[in-house]
């Protein structure tokens, strides 16, 4: 297995799990009528909620990663204030919400054997 620091880690699994969060909860948080269509249906919003549970457990995961491999204050900054700003300044404004999600929701499902592999 390839060697990764694991800040870069921390970083990728923690943006992707962040934008996928906050993505979803945004989703959930839109009128009926400005809610894209998958978001419309009683089972579309299911997918989305669980799409959204599924990110923030990795994000606490990702947390948790770099509490233990990485100096304390580098994982706190980065959970509380550079991943929200990367989500809301980058991804938010270029993809949009739902396609942020759809984006993010593979690479979360991605970051959790990698998280796990390199603990």
């Amino acid at each position: 297995m390839p060697i990764i620091d694991p800040l870069i880690i921390f970083l990728l699994t923690g943006v992707v799990s962040m934008s996928a969060a906050l993505s979803a909860g945004a989703i959930n948080k839109l009128s009926e009528e400005d809610k894209p269509a998958l978001a419309r249906t009683r089972n579309g919003m299911v997918a989305i909620v669980m799409l959204g549970n599924i990110a923030a457990l990795t994000l606490v995961f990702s947390a948790a990663y770099g509490f233990v491999n990485l100096e304390w204050w580098i994982a706190l900054l980065c959970v509380f204030i550079s991943f929200p700003v990367v989500h809301v300044i980058v991804i938010q404004q270029v993809l949009g919400e739902f396609k942020a999600l759809m984006l993010m929701s593979p690479l979360v499902v991605l970051s959790i054997p990698i998280l796990y592999l390199y603990w």
